[in-house]
């Protein structure tokens, strides 16, 4: 394989000219739909200019601009830093397919009769080892790490700013090691010691790195997060990782490990110390409405999320675009989730039982992203309401119910105020595990719950219905062929 090296500035002058291309291709498909002219030719042209400038800009998956070369200020730090967090913009991360797959592969969301041909191996459960999403997760994933290994590995001396820009990288490092090892391994409660995802630490133009198990894996996310939250000191506000901001990652992490003791520990750190308040009952809607990322200080609901204005998205490759009916519109909510919410529950409203035009009537319609076509919605990563109900499922796994009981319902009396759970037992863990699925849906969880929990996937909407066993292949995505062809230290996963 080729390797290519680019200087900062000719990646900036390269994604400076991608992103006028994008502004062209937004425009002129927003003016497509507004005056409903097809377009056919249009529509095949443009996306492959625009994968060209996405492809010109690819590297080895294990292989980036050397920190020793091109960082030599504290600027050039930043800028470094800084592509590290537009990475995670991406499409094929955050901007559309983490957060599409995670939900379309559980049992939360279905793909309309009508849609556009996008994801349909995962709604059927088709996977194979070529399978491009998981091709474009793996590599985009890598290209994050690395770009966050040049800003860690970076030999400037450390003063307060530099200590803070590397916090945020060993956070961002951290999360997209998490979001790997979720992704293309087993979960760690089910067996620590199988095939995780390579670990990459260091720029070598010879590296083909075996896969580690998943216990290093995840030994190396929460060594990962300590360094953070131990570095970082300032609040830039929810488009940037914060102390608190890793701390919630770090409980996250924990949680899935079955680390009940810690997850609860940091969790509740996170709720009780960082300031971080719930997102009320009557602030609910405008929280979904908003399309700008909150300022420093303003410390409500979200502690990290991937930001996205008008400029800086991905066009008609963003996650809205999947939910709108005036844009794709290829997801509706199945009735296995919207029959969930009670009639006093305000996230009901995020719901709108209207129809698919020339499809399905009626239908359930997403509204969590309402921005989306207008390329202005924000990804929650990390939010307040997460760390609750992690401390409430941890809670209960040590043995309190009553703390459990606690947190739940904490979170409860500001989504449906007239509901107070007094469950216990195992009746208690699956309110959890329910509120857990109407608190989080559409924002990529669910697939990752449902394996975390070692449960069958039921699929009761769409035209897929089907019950996805835990022993299904497809429940964690391959190592692309590619990479098992270029590195031959590589070991495929079972079923691929």
């Amino acid at each position: 394989m080729i390797r290519k090296r680019m200087s900062i500035a000719l990646q900036t002058l390269i994604f400076s000219f991608q992103k006028l291309l994008q502004q062209a291709y937004r425009l002129t498909f927003k003016w497509l739909i507004m005056n409903k002219i097809p377009h056919l030719l249009l529509f095949i042209i443009l996306p492959l200019v625009l994968s060209c400038g996405e492809g010109f800009l690819k590297l080895d998956p294990y292989m980036e601009v050397s920190s020793t070369s091109a960082i030599q200020t504290t600027k050039d730090l930043e800028t470094a830093l800084n592509g590290c967090y537009a990475q995670l913009r991406s499409p094929g991360l955050f901007g559309r397919n983490l957060p599409v797959i995670g939900d379309l592969a559980a049992d939360n969301v279905y793909l309309s009769t009508r849609n556009s041909g996008k994801y349909q191996a995962f709604e059927q459960h088709t996977i194979t080892s070529n399978n491009a999403e998981y091709r474009t997760i793996w590599f985009e994933a890598y290209t994050a790490i690395l770009r966050a290994n040049n800003v860690i590995n970076s030999t400037l001396p450390v003063d307060f700013v530099i200590s803070q820009l590397k916090g945020e990288a060993y956070a961002l490092r951290a999360l997209m090691y998490f979001t790997l090892v979720k992704t293309f391994a087993r979960p760690y409660t089910y067996n620590p010691t199988m095939p995780g995802i390579p670990l990459v630490f260091q720029d070598n133009p010879t590296l083909r790195p075996p896969r580690n198990t998943i216990e290093q894996v995840y030994k190396a996310i929460t060594a990962d997060l300590d360094s953070a939250s131990q570095m970082m000191t300032a609040d830039q506000g929810s488009a940037r990782f914060s102390r608190y901001a890793a701390i919630a990652l770090h409980a996250k992490a924990r949680f899935y490990m079955g680390d009940y003791t810690r997850a609860l520990m940091l969790a509740s750190q996170v709720i009780r110390q960082s300031g971080y308040k719930l997102l009320p009952y009557t602030s609910f809607i405008q929280y979904w409405s908003s399309p700008v990322s909150q300022t420093p200080g303003q410390r409500l609901e979200t502690l990290f999320e991937v930001s996205a204005d008008a400029s800086l998205n991905a066009s008609s490759n963003e996650l809205g675009y999947m939910y709108q009916q005036t844009a794709y519109g290829d997801l509706l909510a199945g009735g296995s989730l919207t029959s969930l919410y009670g009639s006093g529950d305000i996230r009901r409203k995020l719901f709108i039982l209207g129809k698919r035009e020339s499809a399905e009537n009626p239908a359930w319609i997403v509204n969590k992203y309402p921005t989306g076509h207008s390329d202005w919605d924000d990804k929650k990563i990390l939010r307040l309401s997460e760390l609750y109900l992690i401390a409430a499922e941890a809670a209960f796994r040590i043995g309190n119910e009553q703390e459990a009981l606690t947190y739940l319902n904490l979170l409860i009396s500001e989504r449906e105020p007239s509901l107070q759970y007094t469950n216990s037992g195992q009746a208690l863990l699956e309110a959890i595990i329910t509120e857990r699925r109407k608190e989080l849906a559409f924002e990529g969880d669910r697939f990752h719950d449902l394996n975390r929990l070692n449960r069958e996937i039921h699929r009761m909407d769409g035209q897929f219905k089907a019950i996805i066993p835990f022993s299904n292949s497809s429940r964690i995505g391959p190592i692309p062929e590619v990479e098992i062809i270029e590195n031959e230290n590589l070991v495929q996963n079972d079923g691929y």
